[in-house]
């Protein structure tokens, strides 16, 4: 890591025993932070990926309201990843470890209803990501690659959860096991290994769209994780930020 990635890392679990130390914190905040947070990781996540949905927008439907002149899988997308968001949460509050199966979960609640037929499976044919420097694996590999990315997670223990938390996300975007929605999941699989280790998710908004694509394909690349850990942490200090602000604990 880079020393500015490692004095934000040191800031950022300053705030955490900060907040630690204020819990348990008041329900109803607690409560409206949540939804603030929920919404807007929708909302940027989907946005990332070429929803059309405004931020607004995308309350309403979580509301369970439809939005006139919006695709039925601008919506689905809304409410999938809202559904994903909750099954993370519990997984998260159960202390699961991480497997292939609860991936398979995540990747069918972002599919649901979109295609269900590749929502859940991994992808049975030869795939290239456009505008990605590196190639997927070989379909034939991917039950041994994602093995070895559960391999890799459960000796990886030593690491800051944000580092770690990057570095999966990256390692599974690369291996990009689903046919479509593997941003999305990426995205969940990031802030499973956030909220377990008791930090607030990373929101990668849709103006870091660019910054993030190239950060992901240099790690990619070159293995060199710097650039994507510094987003990760630049998005997590965003949110905690968020946390202290909201409970009068910012200095």
């Amino acid at each position: 890591m880079t020393p500015q990635t490692t004095a934000l890392l040191q800031a950022i679990d300053a705030d955490k025993a900060k907040l630690d130390a204020a819990r348990p914190l008041p329900a109803h905040t607690l409560a409206s932070l949540r939804e603030k947070l929920m919404l807007e990781w929708t909302y940027h996540s989907n946005a990332i990926e070429g929803n059309t949905l405004t931020l607004r927008e995308t309350k309403v439907v979580l509301e369970g309201i439809t939005v006139g002149g919006k695709s039925l899988r601008d919506h689905f997308e809304a409410t999938n990843h809202r559904d994903a968001i909750l099954y993370v949460e519990s997984i998260v509050a159960k202390d699961e470890a991480l497997s292939e199966w609860q991936i398979r979960n995540i990747h069918n609640l972002v599919l649901k209803g979109i295609d269900q037929t590749e929502a859940g499976r991994y992808h049975q044919e030869n795939v290239v990501i456009a505008g990605a420097s590196t190639t997927p694996p070989d379909f034939l590999h991917l039950p041994e690659e994602m093995r070895a990315l559960i391999e890799w997670h459960d000796k990886s223990g030593g690491m800051h959860p944000v580092e770690r938390a990057a570095e999966l996300h990256t390692r599974f975007v690369k291996i990009h096991p689903f046919v479509d929605g593997n941003g999305r999941s990426g995205r969940l699989l990031l802030n499973f290994e956030l909220m377990k280790a008791g930090y607030p998710p990373a929101i990668i908004q849709k103006e870091d769209r660019l910054a993030y694509y190239d950060s992901l394909d240099e790690a990619c690349v070159s293995g060199d994780y710097s650039s994507i850990t510094q987003l990760v942490a630049n998005s997590v200090h965003r949110s905690r930020d968020t946390y202290l602000s909201v409970l009068g604990l910012r200095n």
